[in-house]
């Protein structure tokens, strides 16, 4: 017989499910959307940063 207390708290439910602290996967998984996270803000960046202001002679 299991504890229903226990198993609540073992099966995780949404999004919980993906990125919890007790799997080496759910681990990946914020190891993973940090990096892109971190790639998608040095592309703004970058992207953003590409044109020239332009400047008039007077």
């Amino acid at each position: 017989m299991t504890n229903p207390e226990m198993d609540a708290q073992v099966h995780f439910t949404d999004i919980k499910k993906h990125f919890n602290s007790y799997t080496l996967t759910s681990r990946m998984n914020w190891v993973l959307a940090t990096y892109e996270g971190i790639a998608l803000m040095i592309l703004y960046f970058k992207l953003r940063s590409t044109k020239a202001p332009t400047v008039k002679a007077t």
